[in-house]
């Protein structure tokens, strides 16, 4: 393998260099994951961190599958929903009322992930019929028909006084570990990584690029726009799921317009169309609301501020439209390195 020079450069540049190298190595993302798995049982079992730091692990965790999701119809699509909150408060009142309800408590440890996963399959239900009507519009009006879907979801958990209305529910056990949190964020980032890089994912970039121009392509846009927000959908069911089991209350003024901003500002600071954005944005902005827990209300006025600056400096986020090599097929990946090479021997001025 050919060695990179590193003779004559800056510091900054060997580091890239070194970095770079090191996102090339295929090998590099099985080994973090069984990592990850180890540290996410051992740290718990052995009491590695005190419970803050787990609690933040676990958040970081949450918020990067809410990032995740919302970057497939936001980043990936094209399209602009505000009503991601919406899907997360219907899969954390599933949840919930299936803790405090209907299954029986001895069993609730144990009946956990179907819980998790019925949250999910609800929402991804009520992300279908939205996005029925919703997708014959496109952009501002999206928007639009989005935050009234919130609105509406909000408004009928605080008029049904069997969900405790906008008292909301609480006494909800505190299921939510790290090794689940992990599990659950590694199925969202796997799964949407493969939908991105299949056919139907190939459809969903056309959107983005021009939709009229996909439908001339024979691209069934109306099916891969309903396959994306439902996945979407699913896993913001996942998320709220998980984060009512952590919180373990919830009410209706968890899920406003303020959390659907929140999930907004992680996608565009980590970056559009990217899952290692996602990743790098739930991971900075959580981070950054515990070290600015001291500012009080203050910290709500320095992180939009952050992402105005960003937007003005650079308005595709951290990683907008890039991707780590980890993330990507390697077939991809050889496919990509060819066109280069062809395209530079076609470049390159004839001797």
């Amino acid at each position: 393998m050919a060695t990179i020079p590193l003779e004559g450069t800056t510091w900054r540049t060997r580091w890239k260099a070194r970095w770079d190298g090191l996102m090339a190595k295929r090998w590099m993302l099985p080994v973090l994951l069984v990592v990850g798995f180890a540290l996410s049982f051992a740290i718990p079992q052995f009491n590695l961190v005190n419970q803050y730091v787990q609690l933040i692990l676990i958040y970081i965790g949450i918020n990067v599958i809410l990032t995740t999701s919302l970057n497939l119809v936001n980043g990936y699509m094209g399209e602009f929903s505000v009503g991601h909150a919406g899907f997360m408060s219907v899969g954390a009142y599933i949840s919930a009322i299936l803790t405090t309800q209907l299954l029986p408590k001895a069993l609730l440890p144990y009946l956990f992930p179907l819980e998790v996963l019925a949250g999910g399959l609800v929402a991804a239900l009520v992300g279908l019929v939205v996005a029925l009507p919703s997708f014959k519009t496109r952009g501002d009006y999206l928007a639009i028909v989005t935050l009234a879907f919130l609105m509406i979801v909000k408004s009928v958990f605080e008029n049904i006084e069997a969900v405790g209305g906008p008292r909301g529910i609480p006494g909800i056990d505190k299921l939510t570990t790290l090794p689940w949190t992990f599990f659950w964020t590694i199925l969202a980032i796997w799964v949407i990584r493969n939908f991105v890089y299949s056919r139907f994912g190939r459809g969903v970039l056309s959107i983005r690029e021009d939709e009229i121009a996909s439908d001339l392509m024979s691209v069934n846009t109306r099916q891969v726009k309903l396959q994306a927000f439902v996945i979407s959908s699913f896993f913001a069911g996942v998320a709220g799921a998980l984060f009512a089991h952590v919180l373990q209350f919830i009410s209706p003024r968890v899920f406003d317009i303020i959390k659907s901003t929140d999930i907004l500002i992680m996608v565009y600071l980590g970056g559009i169309g990217s899952i290692a954005g996602s990743i790098i944005g739930g991971t900075i902005y959580t981070v950054l609301l515990e070290i600015l827990r001291p500012l009080g209300m203050w910290r709500m006025v320095l992180m939009p501020l952050l992402l105005v600056i960003l937007m003005i400096y650079r308005p595709r986020g951290i990683m907008g439209l890039r991707e780590f090599r980890w993330f990507v097929p390697l077939h991809d990946l050889i496919g990509t390195k060819l066109w280069r090479r062809k395209k530079e021997a076609s470049d390159a001025p004839a001797s």
